[in-house]
């Protein structure tokens, strides 16, 4: 159902810009705050909002250039409805004042060839010099015009409980559009976004909401039944339950976290996904005393370090705008010093994964091999070996997901096993 645009919604979505363009909290909590504020928004309402003031969080810096010098977050509003997403005159009349045609009219007629390449892609100047440096122009370019657009909703069967022949079957039966994902053998991808949480599917536990990319470092992982495993950055706990199936609910799995608050996020999951294999710990950092009780012993340890976020900019499109080049090079001396760590937990014989949701080769490549200069007795193993055993075709020795190449949030991994 469309919303219908009155002068009121605008308002709203006038309102909510504001707060999101002072850049103090991430965005997609500033508009869930604005709705629980605003409970008489409906469902239609509220994507009207969220999918506008988006809009103009991806477009940002060509839709300023489209404004000239009456930059206003009115004037970005009514210029994002109709540049970005492709509204008329007339459907815009509801709002639009006679002295505003003239500028949206002359937005819209702006040719888009004309911006400086870092505009047109909708980037901050330094991290499109970064990511030219990496993939040329042209790429970039494609890059930047996928990640200025909204992400598919990626499911992760859980096979601890179904299979994904019966979740598609179940999802078909509740009317719900999917179709196996093409990379990851336990993905469904959604063809629209509907609403999950009362599903007797997603209640039963037979799945969780995780992109496909994600996925994949399940498979680089490949934990056997029985082992000690180690999530080192759990989070929220989407890698831990996937590790925990592959385990078939065996064995140890720890997933450590700094953060209280990401660990009771993972206790619904974890109840909802039957699995009593996961032993969640809260660590106060990367040195706690908690972790040399660990050294040498684990099996398998995954390190999804913190990072810029920068592959995940369909779904936060507000990190491109909160990052800088001062707050990556913290992050990284961050990651090197969680890799060194993590390290210190893994057996002879046992294998150590990096990964991160960046783009930039400073977070990804650059930490990789630094580590293992440092690190003799660890050795890359190629990330696309590791994934042919499981039918998985992707090239390269690291595995690096981009979003115009594989339709996935951008994700950087490598495989090391420790020698000696």
């Amino acid at each position: 159902m469309k919303a219908r645009f009155t002068p009121a919604l605008f308002a709203h979505a006038e309102a909510v810009l504001g707060q999101l363009l002072r850049f103090d909290h991430p965005a997609d909590a500033v508009v869930s705050r604005y709705f629980r504020e605003h409970r008489e928004l409906g469902h239609a309402d509220r994507a009207f909002v969220a999918e506008t003031v988006f809009a103009v969080l991806r477009r940002g810096r060509s839709l300023e250039a489209r404004c000239g010098d009456k930059l206003s977050d009115r004037n970005l509003l009514l210029v994002a409805l109709a540049v970005a997403r492709g509204w008329s005159q007339r459907e815009l009349a509801p709002v639009l004042k006679a002295s505003e045609e003239e500028l949206v009219a002359q937005a819209k007629a702006m040719p888009e060839a004309d911006f400086p390449p870092a505009v047109r892609c909708d980037l901050p100047d330094w991290l499109y010099a970064r990511l030219e440096a990496q993939f040329g122009a042209d790429e970039v370019l494609k890059l930047a015009e996928a990640l200025n657009h909204p992400a598919p909703l990626d499911l992760r069967v859980n096979t601890f409980k179904a299979t994904r022949e019966a979740v598609l079957e179940r999802l078909a039966a509740e009317g719900i559009a999917a179709v196996a994902a093409p990379l990851s053998p336990l993905g469904i991808r959604l063809r629209d976004k509907p609403a999950l949480a009362k599903s007797p599917i997603f209640l039963e536990g037979a799945f969780e909401v995780q992109d496909e990319g994600s996925q994949l470092l399940g498979y680089l992982m490949e934990p056997k039944r029985g082992e000690m495993v180690v999530d080192f950055c759990a989070g929220a706990g989407g890698k831990t339950l996937l590790l925990g199936a592959m385990m078939k609910n065996t064995g140890r799995l720890y997933a450590y976290d700094v953060s209280d608050k990401r660990l009771a996020n993972l206790k619904p999951r974890l109840a909802r996904s039957g699995l009593s294999n996961v032993h969640p710990v809260r660590i106060e950092h990367e040195r706690d005393a908690k972790l040399k009780r660990m050294a040498g012993k684990a099996d398998r340890v995954l390190v999804d370090a913190p990072c810029s976020g920068l592959g995940t900019l369909r779904r936060n499109p507000d990190l491109k705008w909160r990052q800088s080049e001062e707050s990556v090079a913290e992050l990284t001396v961050k990651q090197a010093s969680i890799l060194d760590a993590a390290a210190k937990m893994v057996r002879p014989g046992g294998r150590l994964v990096y990964a991160t949701c960046s783009l930039l080769a400073a977070e990804n490549d650059a930490i990789v091999e630094a580590f293992l200069a440092s690190h003799p007795g660890f050795a890359l193993v190629p990330a696309a070996t590791v994934l042919a055993r499981h039918g998985i075709a992707l090239d390269g020795d690291y595995l690096r997901l981009l979003p115009h190449r594989h339709n996935t949030d951008g994700f950087f991994a490598a495989v090391m096993e420790r020698q000696a």
